[in-house]
């Protein structure tokens, strides 16, 4: 290992001086050294920097910057080998190295610079030992060194050395080249190099911190690790700013190149310890990169989590002394050294080891780069959850599984920026200007030896002057006989009452100067030892302050005595050897008070000093005058006054009166009383008018230069400059020398309190400077605030700026009612400089902006101090804002509150892309533990892919660990704009906004090619409604706003249902699989359905939920989700349907099964009723909806089916019990009559046993087996077939054939009508009125059997049962006459001639119908006009004639049928024949119909029929005639009614007119005849 000493000495630079404000960066071994700041084109910089090498293969890169407001550019840039640097012990006058623009890069590391530049820089470089180390040591170094120089490159490798001399062995750099992380090309920089045109090599930094090196604080050490040790030599060099792990705003995916990686921290972590080191080398590493701590017994114990780097704590792990120690204070701090803490374990360190320390420490105080790393303790982070594969789909998904995490604190999110503004935003030049420095110093000594607070006070008396004496104050005249005024015993001074506390001069000083004036010797020199007494007890009492003062300044003790002595007789000499010549220039006032009736003034000032009084000219009517009148006074008394009076001159008579009664004939304006002793050099000031008395209206400010020429002190510079140095020169040591870089801030005491600066010593010191040199409080505060801005970054220091900016504004916004002068004006009379301060604002604000751009790394949630930081940041920005609205009085600032948002927005912006591009290492650590066996994904594979969705779960983890972090840390907060600004809510918008871009496009790739299964898609989906639902949907602009994010998804979801589809029919046929061989058993005793329903509606269920947690908001997106679901659903349903349909006949003669399959039909018709109200019932998709309401409708079909299938099953059975029950009602005989009414009854049971026998065994089994609804179908049926049955079997028995064809077999005989009697009679009887009796009352036993109480049929249904009316129809018809069935037959018969397909031929009727007027007697007069077309064929003589009947009721007396004449072979016969029907007037023309049959003549057989035809007089009434050819049928068409009834009329064979209606509707034409 070798000492590389590198001296900056100074450049040449090439351009305007003005353009450059440069400082020169030093990288060796990844690290890096900064000098300070120097304007010119010839900067001088001076600095030693020291760096331990253990690779000579290397070069050292120097670098000069020149710096700017926002972004440093670089000047040129230089590359010195390692190996052609000299070993020497001395320094020497260094080399001219001329800079290049660029850098040559070979295998990721620099090896030379090109383009040269006109600059040049000279630089001392060389090798040199270590301090005192032993003399073995020593010779081994200095031979290694000396063969470096003679240029023997190879190197004695270590170990031949180490194994005797195990001290000498050391680690390697903390950033050493294995540290791949530690510097890497920043591509995405805010800092840019404006010179570099080549891409940025490794360890080459393209970005330099707009700062200057000195400012970032140097933070606490934990008071728990006493043995922590001091940084090793690279880390006092290195740029905080830098560190690894990126900020959003300043990187990518990287830190800036040259950075401390977070892996090497300050120094090397576990991967990056020293191999085979020392005990001492070994210790000393664990203490930084383990936070282990060495035991009593020598084994390491752990402290707590491991840290990075320094943990937050206590300032006294390392005792670091200032470079001037000497002699026995050095001596005696170096004894102290090896502890940390009184009392604490000594170092485990050599004597040597620890010089070497002390030296490196000495090099950091100088270079002001005491720095304080963040803690980045790492948690030791779970994967939340079970396994990591989504082979399900979870539904509900909260990713808050684990505390948010603190991206900053833990996981070195963003670089650090430096501690406060730009050394050339807030430049203190006084820090170089020696000359003035040791001015103020003895200024100060000289304010502090004797301070005015201390003074001696006058010993004024009552007096009676004897000869007209004026006040010395106001030198107004001591009016009054006698005791006018008061008088000092001690220096004689007079004055008025009132104005004795106006005197503020001391007494004791006065008197000395008096007396020494006017040769009383003794009296002088008691004064002058009284003098002395009291500077002695002061330097003794307060010895403090003067030691503060001399190491302020850096000034030795000897010199510092001497100087005691010399400002100990100057305050002695007071003012007998003091003269000074001052001019004073009267420039303008503003804003003075209105004394005039026209509401202005005519001003005018006066001026004195001493006894010398002189006057401006007077500006008429201008309250803002401007005179710029020069005067000179000579002045040789210290304690003298300037009276500057502002007067408003008169010319009236009033003021001529008032001139001969007093002295001041003028109205008073104000005045402003000036210590001679607070001028100095040249000042522009501006003075307040103050108030003469308590009377006084005085307004506004008087504008003065003043040229002060103190003999001995010609050239100093003006005692604002002078406060402005000695406050700086305090604050730089108090925070950088003795705080390390942290601001020591004062303990609020009183309402004064922001004007408190420093501890009491420090305060004491800065209040008498500007008491005796006349330094307004306002100007200490500004100085202060100026001062603070260079370390606004430390802690505490935000809260302190932004009260003493809040009083600032006070001072000057706040104006009182009796002055008239704006805010702005006052403004513009600040001693600071208006235009200074207005752009150490300006640039503060944009500091303060970029800063909570960054507001994660500089206030991590972590950490309560930086989050009260936070919040106090944002009131010094609200601040900033009140002063440019009310101080500088600005039309519109930007509002505080849009810009903490704005920065907020950045922030979020950068910190999203951040964990965006390092997402899987991110999630890696704070999710998921440590694995050595785990291999590490290649870097292309950590992002977003097609072929896996891995990358957005855990970005979504990682959204809601900062929205979470924003919202409970940040938003409690920034609590300033309750409601304009809601970090919480801010952070969810924009994460939201950037994660919906990225995922939208992420899922349009995806969607192109498909490469990942259904349920993650769906997964995604749930974590993506997850993160919308708990924290975006409430915002203001996602509100009642439709999102877009189910419609990225549409295709995805629609994939998994189609897939869902086929597993939902699969899943399907193994459960009705599973129930057949089951043997369709019921689930339950109350449950009547089989396994198979309950399952395919547990899939279909579990389905549909998935979809209906989707809790999609996009009502298009949910329509095309339930449309497609609700087609599986009937495609499942229906094919379970068809299977049970086609399989159910196999199952008819089981005993429950086919009640069970109904039963699983009708379970399933509830099941989807569940369902269809479930998917939104009438707010559901209106296709979806008509597609379950026609899958119902279906399926009730389908139950409908086999109900009547499974009742089809008892027609046997039923008929049989039927054809039992005719043969028991036939039995019964007899009339009805009263004797056998009683057994009406009894017949009925008995008829009605066989059906009830087999309807109680079968509904017993039904009422237990079969659903409540799937019974009522099935008693539907049977009622059905029983009241069919009961018809068809006994009431209206039919035979084997058709009644046509009965009827026809009966005509062929000619009107045989006992012959269809007897045709019937095998079937059925007609039934006799007893039987009808019985009838009636099995009918009412059978309803009530079906009604079964209330449990059966309701007997609405019933009554109103089609069978049961037709049945009830039939039996009524027994009992009616012949006359009302041939009416009902009638008018109820419509169609009977209608409906001619192959007409025969056609008939020519002409019709007329007349009613008589009186008695309403109905006639019809019908005339046969023709036949046409008859289609008849015979081999004999065709001789047709047409046969015209009416038809109806009540014409058993009246002539009903007439015949025209027949024609001979005449196919078209012309008749014309017209005949004549009585009606009568009991029915209407509507019960009547004429029936026209063409016959072919027979002789001595049957006239068979050619065709019919019917007319129903009701078609012709309202015309009253009608002519009309009507087609000829071959028979007449009746529907069942009308069967009844001919049915019924046959069996009355005693009645001639039923005889004569049957024949007559059973006419037909004959298929053998005429063809």
């Amino acid at each position: 290992m070798s000492l590389l000493c590198v001296r900056v000495k100074k450049a040449k630079l090439q351009g305007p001086p003005d353009k450059f404000n440069t400082y020169v960066t030093l990288k060796v071994q990844n690290v890096k050294s900064t000098t300070i700041t120097v304007r010119g084109d010839q900067p001088c910089w001076e600095q030693d920097f020291m760096f331990e090498i253990n690779r000579l293969d290397l070069g050292l890169i120097v670098e000069v910057w020149n710096k700017g407001l926002i972004w440093d550019t670089m000047v040129g840039t230089a590359w010195i080998p390692l190996q052609n640097i000299q070993q020497s012990e001395e320094e020497g006058s260094g080399e001219w190295i001329f800079l290049d623009a660029e850098v040559l890069m070979k295998a990721d590391e620099i090896y030379g610079t090109k383009n040269p530049t006109p600059h040049r820089v000279l630089l001392d470089t060389r090798f040199e030992l270590p301090f005192d180390i032993p003399e073995d040591e020593a010779q081994y170094w200095t031979g290694k060194l000396e063969r470096i120089n003679m240029g023997i490159h190879d190197e004695y490798p270590l170990q031949d050395v180490d194994d005797q001399r195990a001290p000498l062995q050391c680690a390697p750099s903390q950033c050493s080249l294995d540290d791949q992380d530690s510097a890497v090309d920043d591509r995405d920089s805010d800092y840019r190099s404006e010179t570099s045109n080549s891409l940025p090599p490794r360890y080459h930094t393209t970005a330099q911190p707009n700062s200057s090196v000195h400012q970032f604080p140097m933070g606490p050490r934990p008071q728990q690790q006493p043995d922590c040790c001091a940084d090793s030599v690279h880390s006092f060099d290195l740029d905080y700013r830098d560190q690894r792990g990126s900020s959003p705003v300043e990187s990518n995916r990287f830190g800036s190149s040259g950075n401390l990686s977070q892996a090497s921290s300050q120094l090397s972590e576990i991967g990056h310890e020293s191999t085979g080191g020392s005990e001492l080398e070994e210790s000393f590493h664990s203490y930084h990169s383990t936070g282990l701590h060495p035991s009593t017994n020598g084994q390491p114990r752990p402290t707590g989590l491991p840290t990075n780097g320094h943990s937050t704590g206590s300032e006294k792990d390392i005792d670091v002394r200032s470079p001037e120690l000497k002699g026995d204070a050095s001596e005696k701090e170096a004894s102290k050294f090896p502890r940390f803490h009184d009392g604490g374990p000594p170092l485990p360190f050599s004597p040597s080891r620890v010089r070497w320390l002390k030296a490196i420490n000495k090099v950091r105080v100088q270079l002001r780069e005491v720095r304080d790393v963040e803690p980045n303790t790492r948690q030791a982070w779970v994967k939340p959850g079970g396994g990591s594969g989504l082979y399900g789909i979870d539904s509900m998904p909260d990713l808050r599984k684990k505390k948010p995490i603190p991206l900053v604190s833990d996981v070195s999110l963003i670089q650090a920026r430096k501690a406060g503004i730009a050394s050339a935003m807030a430049a203190r030049s006084s820090f170089k200007d020696e000359e003035l420095k040791n001015h103020v110093y003895k200024k100060t000594l000289q304010a502090l030896i004797y301070p005015i607070s201390c003074t001696t006070p006058h010993n004024f008396e009552v007096w009676t002057a004897t000869t007209p004496t004026y006040c010395y104050e106001c030198e107004g005249l001591l009016w009054g006989i006698a005791r006018q005024g008061m008088r000092c015993s001690e220096c004689g001074v007079k004055c008025h009452e009132k104005c004795q506390e106006l005197l503020n001069a001391d007494c004791l000083q006065r008197a000395a100067e008096k007396s020494s004036k006017h040769g009383a010797e003794d009296r002088t020199q008691n004064i002058i030892m009284a003098m002395k007494d009291r500077m002695k007890i002061r330097e003794r009492n307060k010895p403090e302050i003067f030691e503060l003062i001399r190491e302020v300044f850096v000034v030795t003790k000897a010199i510092h005595a001497q100087q005691m002595k010399t400002i100990k007789q100057s305050v002695l000499d007071g003012t007998s050897k003091w003269s000074a010549k001052i001019t004073i220039t009267v420039v303008c006032a503003q804003g003075l008070q209105a004394k005039d009736k026209t509401g202005s003034s005519d001003p005018y000032v006066t001026v004195q000093v001493g006894k010398t009084k002189k006057r401006t000219k007077t500006i008429y009517g201008n309250l803002n005058p401007v005179w710029e009148e020069k005067f000179h006074f000579e002045c040789h008394n210290s304690s003298d006054r300037i009276k500057v009076r502002v007067w408003d001159e008169d010319d009236d008579i009033k003021s001529r009166v008032k001139q001969r009664l007093k002295r001041e004939s003028d109205d008073f304006l104000g005045q402003s009383i000036i210590e001679v002793r607070t001028l100095s050099g040249e000042m522009d000031v501006w003075y307040n008018l103050e108030k003469r008395t308590d009377k006084s209206a005085v307004s506004g400010a008087i504008r003065l230069q003043i040229n002060v020429e103190i003999k001995g002190e010609e050239k100093v510079a003006p005692y604002h400059v002078q406060y402005t140095c000695l406050h700086e020169n305090l604050f730089h040591f108090s925070t950088d020398v003795l705080g390390q870089g942290m601001v020591r801030i004062p303990e609020a005491r009183g309402d004064d309190s922001w004007k408190l600066y420093f501890d009491d010593v420090a305060q004491e010191i800065v209040d008498e400077f500007a008491m005796r040199y006349g330094i307004e409080s306002i100007y200490q505060a500004m100085t202060h605030f100026a001062c603070l801005s260079t370390k606004y970054m430390c802690p505490g220091v935000p809260a302190v700026m932004s009260s003493l900016l809040a009083n600032i504004n006070a001072f000057y916004a706040h104006t009182t009612a009796s002055t008239n002068v704006s805010a702005s004006d006052r403004f513009a009379a600040s001693n600071f400089g208006k235009e200074r301060f207005v752009k150490l604002l300006d640039q503060l604000h944009n500091s303060l902006r970029i800063d909570l751009s960054t507001y994660r790394n500089h206030f991590p949630a972590s950490s309560k101090d930086r989050l009260q930081d936070l919040k106090s940041t944002v009131d010094l920005l609200t601040s900033i804002t009140f002063f440019r609205m009310k101080v500088q009085e600005l039309q519109s600032p930007p509002r505080a509150s849009q810009v903490v948002r704005d920065c907020v927005k950045a922030c979020l912006n950068s910190t999203y892309d951040y964990i965006f591009n390092n997402c899987y290492e991110l999630y890696s650590r704070q999710y998921q533990p440590a694995d050595a066996s785990k291999e590490e994904l290649p870097l292309e594979e950590q992002g977003p892919s097609i072929k896996n969705l891995d990358f957005w779960p855990k970005l979504i983890m990682l959204i809601v660990s900062i929205i979470e972090e924003d919202r409970n840390s940040y938003t409690p907060v920034l609590n300033q704009f309750p409601q304009e600004l809601n970090v919480g809510k801010v952070s969810a918008e924009v994460m939201w906004t950037l994660f919906a871009q990225d995922m939208k496009y992420a899922l349009e790739e995806h969607e192109k090619h498909r490469l990942c299964k259904s349920t993650d898609y769906m997964n995604l989906h749930f974590k993506v409604k997850w993160l919308y639902n708990e924290y975006v949907k409430e915002l203001p602009a996602f509100k009642d706003v439709v999102p877009e994010y189910p419609s990225w998804f549409v295709q995805f979801v629609l994939q998994w249902l189609d897939e869902n589809e086929d597993v939902s029919m699969e899943f399907m046929h193994g459960a009705l699989e599973r129930d057949k061989k089951d043997g369709f058993q019921q689930t339950s005793e109350h449950a009547l359905f089989s396994c198979s329903v309950v399952d395919i509606f547990t899939q279909l269920n579990q389905s549909f939920e998935i979809i209906k947690k989707l809790e999609c908001p996009d009502p298009s997106v949910m329509a095309q989700y339930s449309r497609r679901f609700s087609k599986t659903i009937a495609k499942v349903l229906l094919q379970y349907s068809a299977i049970l349909t086609k399989s159910f006949p196999s199952y008819i003669d089981k005993e429950k099964i086919p009640c069970v399959l109904m039963n699983n039909v009708q379970q399933l018709r509830i099941q989807l009723e569940k369902m269809f109200e479930s998917m939104g019932a009438k707010q559901m998709d209106t296709e979806a909806s008509d597609l379950l309401n026609d899958l119902q409708v279906r399926l009730n079909n389908v139950l409908d089916d086999l109900s009547s299938t499974f009742g089809n099953s008892f027609q046997s059975r039923i008929n049989d019990c039927m054809r039992q029950m005719a043969s028991l009602l036939y039995q019964i005989k007899g009339p009805l009559n009263e004797n056998t009414k009683n057994q009406v009854e009894a017949d009925s049971d008995n008829m009605l046993r066989p059906l009830m026998d087999f309807l109680d065994a079968q509904l017993t089994l039904f009422a237990t087996v079969c659903e409540k609804t799937v019974l009522k179908r099935v008693l539907k049926e049977l009622w059905r077939f029983v009241m069919t049955s009961l018809e068809k079997t006994i009431v209206l028995p039919q035979g084997s054939d058709t009644f046509g064809a009965q009827i026809l077999s009966a005509a062929k005989e000619l009107g045989h009508l006992s012959k269809l009697k007897d045709h019937m009679a095998g079937d059925a009887k007609s039934l006799t009125p007893r039987q009808c009796a019985v009838m009636d009352v099995a009918l009412d036993t059978i309803k009530q059997y079906f009604h079964a109480g209330g449990n059966g049929l309701k007997k609405a249904f019933l009554e109103k049962s089609a069978e049961l009316s037709s049945l009830r129809h039939a039996l009524s018809l027994y009992t009616q006459t012949t006359d009302t069935l041939i009416k009902t037959f009638v008018t109820t018969q419509h169609s009977q001639g209608s409906g001619v397909d192959k007409p025969i031929g056609e008939v020519s009727l002409q019709i007329e119908l007349y009613t008589h007027p009186k008695s309403g007697e109905r006639k019809v007069t019908l005339k046969v006009i023709g036949a046409s077309d008859l289609k008849w064929q015979t081999s004999g003589m065709f001789r047709p004639f047409v046969e015209v009947t009416m038809i109806g009721p009540h014409l058993s007396d009246k002539k009903r049928r007439f015949q025209t004449k027949s024609k001979n072979n005449s196919w078209s016969p012309k008749y014309n024949e017209t005949f004549h029907f009585v009606l009568g007037n009991q029915d209407g023309f509507e019960c009547y119909e004429v029936q026209a049959c063409v016959k072919d003549y027979c002789f001595g057989r049957a006239d068979p029929v050619v065709g019919l035809a019917v007319v129903q007089l009701r078609d012709i009434m309202e015309r009253g005639n009608c002519a009309c050819w009507c087609p000829l049928g071959q028979r007449v068409c009746m529907d069942d009614t009308g069967l009844t009834a001919m049915r019924i009329l046959s069996q009355r064979s005693n009645d001639d007119v039923a005889k004569e209606f049957v024949r007559l509707k059973s006419e037909t034409r004959s298929a053998e005849e005429g063809r």
